[in-house]
C-alpha cells in the first residue's frame, strides 16, 4: 500500500475539537457511533484534513476518557464507511479524497471546443499590448547583458515600492522581490517557513494551491471558517484556532478572497492582524485581487500596516488585473524575512523574464488606468453573470461581491459539485470542483462560478449549469463522491 505521507493530529488536539456536549448529551445510542459522527464531522468540514494520521486508539480513549473499546468501535464505524483506513505498521489516517490532479493540470491550455472555467483568470488588459511594445524597444539596451535580475529589476522594485507607499504602508526597493508569477512568490514564503510538521492557519475555503503546497512541505492546514457577512466571527475563530493548534504560519486573503469574495473591513483586519502578531504566526497575505473592487472608491488600508513590519509577508501579482501569461509578481516584506525568502527562491529560479518586467514597469507608471479599465470590464462580467444566475437557476444562491472574480454559490440540497463537474465535463465545461477549495471533504456542496471570460462564453457556461440542475445531477456514493472527476 502506498504510503499517505500524511502529517499527524495528537489524542489531546483532536479530543479539544470534538463537542464535549455531543458525549455528554448522547440520547441513548451508543457512545461508538456518537464519536464516529463527531470524527466524521470533522473530516467533512476540513478541520481534520484528508491524509491525516489519527491517533492511535489507546490515546484517543485515554484523552476522551472512555474505553479503547469504543474509540475502536468508532474507527471500525469509519473505516467500513470509508472515511478512513488503516494501514499495517503506519496506522490509521483519514481517507485521501481520491486522485485529484494537481490544481494547475485542471483546465491546460484553452480549447475552442471547451468552455474553461476552472481558473478565474481574465483575458489581456487592452493596455498590454502597448506595454510590450515599449518593453520590445528597451530591452534591446540589455542585450549586452547575462539577462539575469535575481531580485528583479531595479526600476520594477521600485515602482512596485511606490505602489505600495501610495497605498501608506513605507517601503523601498530592498523590500521588494519579484518572482515569475504570484505562484512562485507563494510557494518560495512557503518553503522557507513552513518547517514539517508546522501549522498553516489558512482561511476556508481557501486557494487550492496552498493546501497542496503546505501538505508537500510536511505541513498542515488548519481550517478557519469564514462567512463574508460576519468577518468579526472569522477573527475570533482564527483566534481560537491559533490558541488551540499553535501554528507557526497563516495564509490569509483580506481582500476579495479566493473563492468566498470576503474581504475583511478595516476593524477586522486590524484586529486580526494584531490576533496574529500576539500569538507569534507569522501571516502571509496574498493581495493578489486587491485591486480588483468594482466600487473604484479608496482602497482599504492594507493588512498588517499597523503591526510591526516583521509580522507579515505579503504576495502580490499582475495577473489579475494585467494577464495570467504575463508572468510578473513580487514578495514584499521586511528586509532580514526578504533576504530568507530570496535565498529559497534563488535554488528555484535566477530571474523573472526581463522582458516581462520592462513591460511591467509600463504598465506600473500607468497603473489607476490599468485598475479602472479592470474594474470595469469585470463589472460588467459580474453584472452579467448574476441576472444570468438568478433567471436560470433561481433557487441557488449566492452573494454578490463587491470585486473579485466569481461567485461562490452553496448548491440546493442534493446537488453535489463533484458530480455536476463531472456531467459538466461531458457537456463540454470545464469547472473546478468544490472540493478543492477545502483542507478535507468539505465544499461538496458549493461550485465556484468564475466571471472572467467572455460575455458570451459566461451564458453558455451558465446554460449548461442550468440545464444540468433541473435534470438533476444524481448524487454518488461515497465511496465514489471521494474522487474528484480528472477534467
Amino acid at each position: 500500500m502506498e504510503s499517505l505521507d500524511a502529517t499527524a493530529i495528537s489524542a489531546p488536539e483532536l479530543a479539544a475539537r470534538i463537542d464535549p456536549s455531543t458525549l455528554r448529551n448522547r440520547s441513548g445510542g451508543p457512545l461508538y457511533l456518537v464519536i464516529a459522527d463527531e470524527l466524521r464531522r470533522l473530516i467533512e468540514n476540513g478541520e481534520v484534513s484528508a491524509r491525516t494520521r489519527l491517533p492511535a486508539e489507546r490515546a484517543l480513549s485515554i484523552s476522551l476518557d472512555v474505553s479503547r473499546v469504543t474509540v475502536a468501535s468508532a474507527y471500525r464505524h469509519l473505516r467500513e464507511a470509508g472515511w478512513i483506513s488503516a494501514q499495517r505498521g503506519s496506522g490509521t489516517y483519514v481517507s485521501p479524497t481520491g486522485s485529484l490532479p494537481a490544481w494547475g493540470s485542471l483546465a491546460g491550455d484553452r480549447d475552442a471546443a471547451r468552455l474553461e472555467f476552472v481558473n478565474a483568470s481574465p483575458s489581456a488588459s487592452p493596455l498590454l499590448a502597448e506595454a510590450y511594445g515599449v518593453a520590445s524597444e528597451r530591452i534591446q539596451g540589455r542585450f549586452a547583458s547575462g539577462g539575469y535580475a535575481p531580485s528583479g529589476l531595479f526600476e520594477l522594485r521600485e515602482s512596485i515600492a511606490a505602489y505600495y507607499r501610495g497605498r501608506g504602508v513605507p517601503t523601498t526597493a530592498d523590500n521588494i522581490l519579484v518572482t515569475s508569477g504570484a505562484t512562485d512568490a507563494i510557494h518560495a514564503v512557503l518553503a522557507t517557513f513552513t518547517e514539517p510538521g508546522a501549522r498553516v492557519l489558512v482561511e476556508h475555503p481557501t486557494y487550492p494551491g496552498v493546501v497542496e503546497l503546505v501538505h508537500s512541505l510536511g505541513g498542515r492546514c488548519i481550517p478557519v471558517p469564514i462567512d463574508p457577512d460576519d468577518t468579526d466571527e472569522f477573527v475570533a475563530s482564527a483566534d481560537r484556532a491559533a490558541r488551540q493548534s499553535a501554528p507557526t504560519l497563516a495564509y490569509f486573503m483580506p481582500d476579495f478572497s479566493n473563492p468566498s469574495g470576503a474581504r475583511l473591513p478595516l476593524g477586522s483586519r486590524r484586529q486580526l492582524s494584531a490576533t496574529m502578531h500576539r500569538h507569534a504566526v507569522l501571516t502571509i497575505v496574498d493581495e493578489v485581487a486587491a485591486d480588483l473592487s468594482f466600487d473604484g472608491g479608496p482602497g482599504i488600508e492594507p493588512f498588517g500596516a499597523a503591526t510591526p513590519d516583521i509580522a507579515t509577508v505579503t504576495i502580490g501579482s499582475m495577473s489579475k488585473t494585467v494577464w495570467g501569461g504575463m508572468r510578473v509578481g513580487w514578495v514584499r516584506a521586511e528586509a532580514g524575512l526578504l533576504a530568507r525568502v530570496a535565498a529559497t527562491y534563488a535554488r528555484r529560479q535566477l530571474s523573472a523574464s526581463i522582458f516581462d518586467q520592462l513591460a511591467a514597469v509600463e504598465l506600473m507608471g500607468k497603473y489607476d488606468e490599468v485598475r479602472r479599465v479592470r474594474a470595469d470590464t469585470s463589472r460588467v462580467a459580474r453584472n452579467h453573470t448574476v441576472a444570468l444566475m438568478r433567471d436560470l437557476l433561481p433557487n441557488w444562491r449566492f452573494r454578490v461581491p463587491d470585486g473579485g472574480l466569481a461567485l461562490w454559490c452553496p448548491l440546493p440540497d442534493g446537488l453535489r459539485s463533484s458530480a455536476l463537474v463531472a456531467e459538466a465535463n461531458s457537456h463540454g465545461l470545464l469547472l473546478a470542483p468544490g472540493l478543492r477549495f477545502g483542507t478535507g471533504y468539505a465544499f461538496d456542496d458549493h461550485q465556484r462560478i468564475p466571471f472572467t471570460r467572455s460575455l458570451p462564453e459566461i451564458s453558455s457556461a451558465v446554460e449548461i449549469v442550468a440545464r444540468l440542475s433541473s435534470a438533476g445531477v444524481p448524487t454518488p456514493p461515497l465511496a465514489s463522491n471521494t474522487t474528484a472527476p480528472v477534467v
